[in-house]
């Protein structure tokens, strides 16, 4: 797979400042998300990654962590970073109970530095990781003895999309007129996150695999009815940076994609309730 040369830029400017102030700690440094899938957006996607180190960074660590993304931020406005440092013995932790909420980890988000849950520690992390996380520096990630099945993958999505997604659909739902005043810009950051988040799962629980946004939007054209190409062709649109729009007002973009996100979920809970035992 071909990285942007953007990448290979900042990962290595981004190693070079912790083999330099944090010298001998490193093991490796990968890359999953977009880039893994082959399905970079520039100015859009982040640098999805994970560093695994040979001792837990702790907030001893953090002024110096701080200050390192602080450079890499400065020098590289985009792409951002986003991920988590780890040692080897945690790759492959997930949360699944609250025994599991014992340690804390130094990750980078939404350009700050913080200590405390990483949020994605679950399975579709570990499975891009696995099966299409990519070595900038350290041992292949199919070295690693991880062990994350299809039927956990698609368990952990389908559970996703009744708790996070229908719930935020249902609070979109009962806010719909507050959410037409919003600026059109963080309406299109809605529709896009929306209608291909959600066809992603849509094709993991189809397919028991991980795919792009954009691809998930592909994919969504082949298989869901045409009444819902108009806003499936609208978040591609948008992902891609394209300004071509389909509908005639922000209230009708909204509103019809409550409507496909409401349809979807309602068609996944039919069709693959079995995966779940259900």
């Amino acid at each position: 797979m071909q990285i942007p040369r953007i990448i290979h830029t900042v990962l290595r400017d981004y190693i070079n400042l912790l083999n330099e102030y944090l010298p001998g700690t490193v093991q490796g440094v990968y890359v999953h998300g977009s880039i893994a899938l082959d399905a970079y957006v520039e100015n859009s996607s982040d640098i999805d990654f994970i560093t695994i180190t040979s001792r837990p960074y702790t907030k001893e660590d953090f002024a110096t962590l701080e200050s390192i993304h602080l450079k890499i931020a400065e020098k590289y406005p985009h792409p951002e970073m986003d991920g988590v440092y780890i040692v080897r013995e945690d790759v492959g932790k997930c949360y699944k109970t609250k025994e599991d909420f014992t340690e804390k980890y130094l990750f980078y988000n939404d350009g700050s530095l913080h200590i405390g849950d990483y949020f994605n520690f679950n399975p579709v992390t570990w499975w891009t990781f696995k099966h299409k996380g990519i070595n900038i520096i350290g041992p292949a990630p199919n070295t690693f003895e991880l062990e994350v099945d299809s039927s956990e993958l698609t368990s952990y999505v389908r559970k996703n999309m009744n708790d996070y997604w229908a719930t935020r659909i249902q609070e979109a739902s009962r806010t719909i007129e507050n959410l037409c005043q919003l600026p059109t810009e963080q309406i299109d950051t809605e529709i896009e996150w929306i209608v291909l988040g959600l066809l992603r799962q849509f094709y993991t629980l189809k397919e028991s695999d991980i795919i792009s946004k954009s691809a998930a939007g592909e994919y969504g054209l082949l298989h869901m009815p045409n009444v819902w190409h108009p806003i499936i062709r609208e978040a591609i649109h948008i992902r891609k940076g394209e300004k071509l729009r389909r509908f005639d007002s922000d209230q009708e973009r909204i509103k019809s994609t409550i409507s496909f996100a409401e349809e979807l979920i309602r068609y996944c809970n039919v069709h693959f309730s079995e995966i779940e035992g259900v």
